[in-house]
């Protein structure tokens, strides 16, 4: 289904954005260049009477990205959070995208939660509501349990939303094939690999069994974390189309006069929210890759509620040092470390000048640490890391385009609740605390110890490996190697007896 014929999909997608007037606003967003801007309006006008209509109630923006489909209409959610990269109207006009499209009818909801999870309706909630928000893929409904009158929340996949997505991801595995085949510059950014990327995180978001899993790991990971709350997972209640959860009562984040009057302290929230992500992120490993307004609220009693498991963000251990030493460097503005951990990570070829790099970089950090507080930002720090990488041949990191994204997705937010947050000042502590914790003498000690571990657990298996490997010596002698390999054998064996009295000795200790 990624033939030429998505060339269609794409042409309509500009002409969408020229017939709802759309097409200046999103140039204008992103400060396209006169070029572009030229290109664009060409190829789009001719073809303008073939584009999608949309509701004409909506916003240009809105209208175009909702007529396009739901991948569209994830791309503005994404928007929606970023005035200043956006403007604030555009992203006011955004916002709807999050939680506020147009519902399918109540009967069809019913005949789905009847289908999925074997019984009537009626017999597993004693009352169903009308939608009480409509997002790209799924609705929610308020209901109540008719065994335990818990209020819940239930939601459900849009009908056909499978095969509509599949179109639009379909069309940009053909856009960024043409684009690696047109522009050869671009193919180190791996455009394929982004899109293999969205693709999966897409799948998983529409199979509300792994929604389901993903909400009871995260709520694991974060029941000791204070201010903040998930609802529980009705797993009764839920498949592969439909999703029961407990109700969350809360304001929604973004309505920020709601808050003001419910008197709960912006400020403070906006650097929990940041908080709360990096720590996430960090320290487990696991963090929620869908963080915009419309699905986090707070709750009366100040607590932050995050909703919509959907797409949850992992990255390993590795990964996360090499990230957090990356934030380290440039929280002390230590660019020489910051291009020495790009080089020993492998994200930039080993024939560049690590000292060029440094000092690259150093221009890219200087500028945005001399701005006030409301114009320092993540997402303009990693627009001119970008620039800075694609003349160095980094490659895209495919590992971390959620984290990134996730990044910029919850600076935004936190500025819609205070635009003079300071990232840095939120950002240093928790980086510093995870650098010291995974890079310090007691980390040493705890790799080594999982290392012994894992070498512990051959120790059975020696014996019978050591025979074998000299029983094929035998057969086909190597009178010159055959004492390094028998050293070697019993290197093994001593190294095995070695980690288990030192896994005994470490656990002893700590």
């Amino acid at each position: 289904m990624r033939g030429p014929h998505n060339i269609w999909r794409l042409i309509r997608t500009g002409a969408t954005l020229e017939r709802t007037g759309a097409m200046n606003a999103v140039l204008d967003a992103f400060e396209a260049p006169k070029p572009v801007r030229l290109l664009a309006r060409t190829l789009a006008i001719p073809f303008k009477p073939l584009g999608y209509k949309g509701d004409p109630k909506q916003p240009a923006a809105t209208r175009a990205l909702v007529a396009l489909g739901p991948a569209y209409i994830k791309f503005g959610q994404i928007l929606s959070t970023r005035p200043d990269v956006v403007g604030p109207d555009m992203a006011l006009q955004l916002r709807v995208l999050q939680d506020k499209l147009p519902p399918f009818d109540i009967e069809t909801a019913k005949a789905e939660v009847a289908r999925e999870l074997g019984q009537p309706v009626d017999t597993i909630f004693s009352e169903f509501s009308e939608p009480v928000a409509a997002a790209s893929i799924a609705q929610v409904h308020r209901a109540r349990l008719a065994d335990t009158g818990e209020d819940v929340a239930v939601k459900v996949l849009r009908p056909g939303i499978e095969k509509a997505f599949r179109k639009d991801v379909d069309a940009f595995y053909l856009a960024a094939r043409m684009v690696e085949l047109f522009s050869p510059g671009s193919r180190r950014l791996r455009p394929m690999d982004v899109i293999e990327h969205f693709d999966g995180v897409v799948r998983g978001e529409l199979d509300l069994r792994l929604e389901s899993a993903a909400a009871s790991e995260y709520a694991a990971n974060t029941e000791n974390d204070p201010g903040f709350e998930l609802p529980a997972v009705k797993w009764d209640h839920s498949a592969r189309r439909v999703m029961t959860l407990g109700w969350a009562e809360g304001i929604q984040i973004g309505d920020n006069d709601a808050l003001d009057a419910a008197g709960h302290d912006r400020i403070e929230l906006s650097e929990r929210i940041l908080a709360l992500f990096l720590q996430h992120a960090l320290r487990d490993g696991y963090f929620h890759g869908d963080m915009h307004q419309g699905n986090l609220k707070v709750a009366a009693n100040g607590n932050i509620i995050a909703l919509d498991f959907g797409i949850m963000g992992h990255i390993d251990e590795y990964t996360r040092r090499v990230y957090a030493e990356i934030l380290y460097g440039f929280i002390r503005r230590d660019y020489q470390r910051v291009a020495e951990v790009h080089f020993e990570a492998g994200y930039v070829p080993a024939d560049k000048n690590v000292d060029e790099f440094a000092r690259a970089l150093r221009a890219v950090g200087e500028p945005i640490f001399g701005m006030d507080a409301s114009r320092i930002s993540m997402g303009r720090l990693l627009a001119y890391l970008f620039e800075v990488t694609e003349r160095f041949g980094m490659e895209t990191r495919t590992e971390l385009i959620l984290l990134q994204r996730t990044m910029v997705v919850v600076e935004g937010v936190a500025r819609s609740l205070n635009p003079q947050m300071n990232i840095w000042q939120v950002a240093a502590p928790i980086v510093t605390d995870y650098i010291t914790k995974s890079i310090g003498p007691k980390a040493v000690i705890s790799d080594l110890t999982r290392t012994a571990r894992v070498l512990s657990r051959f120790g059975p298996r020696l014996p019978a490996l050591v025979e074998a490997a000299l029983i094929r010596q035998a057969e086909t002698p190597e009178p010159a190697a055959r004492p390094f390999k028998r050293w070697l054998m019993l290197s093994a064996v001593v190294g095995a007896g070695v980690a288990s009295l030192l896994i005994a000795l470490l656990d002893a200790i700590f």
